[in-house]
């Protein structure tokens, strides 16, 4: 064999450590013009792999209060997808995120604006989120055709498991169409059956008559696509001259409730002093027949005293009496030695003349036997 094959085959054989897989891939890679360094080639597929996933992104992720919506090949699917992380195959797939929360639609004047909240966006452009929208406030013509301004507020919410069918019914624009028409119609069906200056007085029925309609047309949709919360009226906004006219009713109003409440605080203060009158005269009545029952009573009891004293008294109790004085006659008698005794012409009681002696002049008293017996008394005490 030539010394150049020799050379040949030494180089051919496998060096110590090397396996047979080795071998197979170097040959295969001599053999067939494949490259010696696959490796490379791997990182690559890798990293390119890893590009497209974060340019094409083929999932997306439904927050709490949404669902999501996958359109395949511009078809909606029936059942929305709920929240979590969903894939989808990018060019052939889209998933839109709806928002499914309580949203809010005010009427009144002030510029029209919508607030969402404030959730990242993903591959759908039209979110659908709209939390809370403001109208202008809702032109109405009374029953008059005067123009009446309703200011109101709807609280709602898009129903989940029909979202998908609303959404290819009804499009991104589903609140305008469904809601902010509905609510239109009614409020002015309603409040026009009013004249304006009617409107204030009849609120909580203008209120209550407003929701229950919109509620029902609502309801009434194919699929009910859509939960009303509440229907609010919050504001009644008149023309000035019927408003400057209620005003003065109110206050004519106003001027008579006080003038009945004064004269009804005048009656009751009249019958709070008749009452005291009454009852001062009836504390006098009282005290009166007090009095009189007390004089009565001491009458009767002195009557019968005088009754018990005229029943007492007989002619051997009154002899007594007579000798009983007869001593303090003399009593008298021993005091003053000028005293004169004498006998009242046709009386049985005696007179006293009395001597009395002063310093500065003698004066004769006549002192009867009763005054006598008094002064006598006075003397004891």
């Amino acid at each position: 064999m030539p010394a150049d094959m020799n050379d040949y085959f030494k180089k051919r054989q496998p060096k110590k450590g090397e396996n047979d897989k080795t071998i197979n891939i170097k040959k295969l890679s001599n053999g067939n013009g494949y490259n010696k360094k696959p490796i490379p080639q791997l990182i690559f597929i890798a990293i390119a792999i890893l590009i497209g996933i974060i340019f094409l992104k083929p999932f997306t992720i439904i927050n709490s209060g949404e669902v999501g919506i996958k359109v395949r090949t511009g078809k909606f699917e029936e059942k929305p997808l709920g929240a979590g992380l969903h894939f989808y195959i990018p060019i052939l797939e889209r998933i839109i995120p709806v928002n499914t929360r309580i949203r809010l639609i005010t009427y009144s004047d002030t510029h029209k604006s919508t607030i969402g909240d404030n959730y990242s966006s993903t591959l759908s452009k039209d979110r659908f989120e709209g939390g809370l929208k403001r109208n202008p406030a809702i032109q109405v013509l009374d029953q008059r055709g005067l123009t009446v301004s309703i200011d109101i507020a709807v609280q709602y919410r898009l129903r989940a498991e029909t979202a998908p069918k609303t959404i290819e019914t009804w499009g991104s624009g589903w609140e305008e169409k469904i809601i902010n028409s509905k609510v239109r119609e009614v409020v002015r069906d309603v409040v026009g059956q009013y004249p304006a200056e009617k409107l204030p007085e009849m609120r909580n029925e203008i209120a209550n008559a407003i929701q229950t309609k919109v509620r029902e047309k609502i309801n009434s949709l194919e699929g009910q696509p859509v939960i009303l919360v509440s229907v609010e009226l919050r504001n009644i906004v008149l023309p000035p001259k019927i408003k400057a006219k209620i005003e003065e009713v109110q206050a004519a109003k106003q001027e008579v409730t006080i003038a009945e409440q004064k004269k009804e605080k005048a009656k009751q203060l009249a019958l709070m002093k008749a009452e005291i009158a009454r009852g001062e005269a009836e504390k006098n009545r009282i005290v009166a027949q007090g009095q009189a029952d007390k004089i009565r009573i001491e009458a009767i009891a002195q009557a019968k005293a005088n009754k018990l004293i005229s029943d007492s008294l007989t002619p051997q109790l009154i002899q007594l009496e007579q000798i009983k004085t007869q001593a303090k006659f003399n009593e008298a008698l021993r005091v003053n030695r000028d005293a004169q005794i004498f006998l009242t012409p046709g009386g049985a009681v005696p007179n006293i003349w009395v001597d009395t002696k002063s310093n500065k002049d003698n004066k004769r008293k006549s002192l009867t036997v009763k005054q006598l017996i008094g002064n006598i008394a006075k003397d004891e005490n």
